[in-house]
């Protein structure tokens, strides 16, 4: 067996092929640039991940069965698991193998010079009792606290392969009832951590990282939480949980977490959930810019993935510091997510710059663009609140159905708060061609747009003009919220019904 060098045959790739032929148009930034008078003009190639040619075809498979383990779904296998793993380290690295069938298992964790192969028909199953997944001080929404360790735990690491054609499965279902049960009982004091949950992979301070082809599928809480890391490859990934197009849904399984890293690349994947599909995360707080465990995410690379149901292809937050040099191109979005989601948090200094989404072709029902603030858990922490600036964002290339337009609008002064507004510069919008639901579009104030060759329901759209209104925080001083988005001139709304099915199978199912 190799590792890592079976691809699964997507019949969705084939839909993509065309698109990757096309000459890629890079976005990157040193540092804000704001003297360049458009996006275009500074922006040197993004790169994304750049990874060893480690030969794995050699290696030693260490098979879970052969220390204990039992596929019958029932049987706890966590201790069978990690002594493959320990024996595997002690001998010098090899490849943990996880053969055909469901094995029931808490934490794992790999250690250096041991690989993950899940073969055919295999499933990691996550336990259902949270006991299984040890309490720790780990990173979490932006800071460090004690919380449940993930299904697969990835700890300062270099060279690491994961891959096969396997299911890593968090076995979810009970973990959300039990959390929307909460919510519903107790709204305002139920946050997203209020119901303990595992994510599925965690990786955290690791480089030359690559993961491949695996299916992740019924989260317990987010799928793949990268931190810290750098030169990380994630490519071929099936991630998928409840979410309207499966007639459910599922809290807080946002598909892939990118969290204070740099060079990464994210690609062919397929995602559908109920939250974020790809977020880039750093930290929160008045005072977030000066975490030293928080660098920026930069160098980061996302192509020719199908994004389904989610809060976005791709976010920047809920906690985000600085984002930059980020490329997203030739993707499709079939469900109700987002293209684009900025979010503003008007208690953490931000800056977001040269960002990039080109060529994304939509047949779904969500909005193009949703750069807003965000106040999920608003906390100075007693401080002045800090400023936020946007510069160098690029959407262009948009073709196909979709529901609506959008809006750009950013958090405004509030005295009364201490909250400082947003700063937004060099915003364009370029060669959008679509049919939308809701054609209007709302924004504020933004320094240099452009918009540029937009047609809409096969009308074109004249540039929209500025309104007044914003988001604050209540109180003198706060603005009147944004209007409803209808401020750009109207168009016949008489687009067709966009299809929200994917081109092929949405990914694995549960076993």
């Amino acid at each position: 067996m190799k590792l890592l060098n079976t691809r699964p045959n997507f019949v969705w790739m084939a839909a993509l092929a065309l698109a990757l032929s096309t000459p890629a148009r890079a976005q990157n930034n040193a540092s804000t640039a704001a003297s360049a008078p458009t996006a275009a003009a500074t922006a040197p190639v993004v790169t994304g991940a750049t990874t060893s040619n480690k030969d794995v075809s050699k290696l030693k498979h260490y098979v879970i069965t052969d220390y204990g383990a039992v596929a019958d779904g029932k049987t706890l296998n966590t201790a069978f698991i990690q002594k493959a793993i320990d024996t595997a380290t002690a001998a010098g690295g090899g490849v943990l193998e996880i053969p055909k069938g469901a094995f029931l298992s808490g934490s794992i964790f790999l250690k250096p010079g041991v690989d993950l192969f899940l073969d055919e028909g295999a499933v990691l199953l996550g336990s259902q009792n949270i006991q299984d997944y040890p309490k720790q001080m780990t990173r979490i929404e932006g800071h460090f606290e004690p919380w449940r360790l993930a299904l697969v735990n990835v700890w300062n690491m270099s060279h690491v392969r994961i891959g096969g054609t396997g299911q890593l499965n968090g076995n979810g279902a009970p973990f959300w009832a039990d959390f929307y049960a909460r919510r519903t009982a107790d709204p305002a004091g139920t946050t997203n951590l209020g119901v303990e949950r595992a994510r599925l992979m965690f990786i955290d301070r690791c480089d030359d990282v690559r993961v491949e082809n695996i299916s992740f599928q019924d989260s317990q809480f987010w799928n793949l939480h990268v931190f810290h890391s750098h030169d990380v490859f994630i490519s071929g990934l099936h991630i998928n949980a409840a979410s309207p197009l499966t007639g459910g849904r599922s809290p807080s399984t946002d598909g892939i977490d990118v969290d204070s890293c740099q060079n990464i690349t994210i690609q062919t994947c397929q995602i559908s959930n109920n939250d974020d599909d790809i977020a880039l995360k750093g930290s929160k707080g008045p005072h977030a810019d000066l975490l030293t465990d928080n660098p920026p995410d930069e160098n980061i690379l996302i192509q020719s993935c199908t994004i389904g149901d989610g809060n976005g292809l791709l976010t920047c937050g809920s906690e985000a510091t600085i984002v930059r040099n980020v490329l997203v191109r030739n993707c499709i979005i079939y469900g109700n997510a987002k293209m684009l989601t900025l979010k503003l948090r008007p208690d953490t200094p931000q800056h977001y710059s040269n960002i990039t989404v080109d060529g994304i072709t939509l047949n779904g029902t969500g909005s193009m663009i949703n750069v807003a603030p965000w106040n999920q858990f608003f906390d100075l922490q007693g401080q002045q609140g800090p400023t936020r600036s946007l510069d160098h964002i690029v959407v262009r290339n948009i073709t196909g159905n979709f529901g609506s337009f959008g809006s750009i609008r950013g958090n405004v002064p509030n005295p009364q708060r201490g909250t400082m507004g947003d700063t937004i510069n060099d915003f364009t919008i370029e060669n959008i061609n679509v049919n939308l639901r809701n054609p209007g579009f709302s924004r504020g104030e933004v320094n240099n747009f452009v918009f540029d060759n937009v047609v809409v329901n096969g009308q074109p759209v004249e540039t929209p003009a500025a309104t007044a209104g914003g988001f604050g925080r209540g109180g003198p001083g706060a603005a009147p919220a944004a209007p409803a988005v209808t401020d750009a001139p109207m168009v016949p709304a008489n687009s067709p019904t966009p299809v929200t099915q994917p081109p092929a199978a949405a990914g694995a199912s549960s076993p």
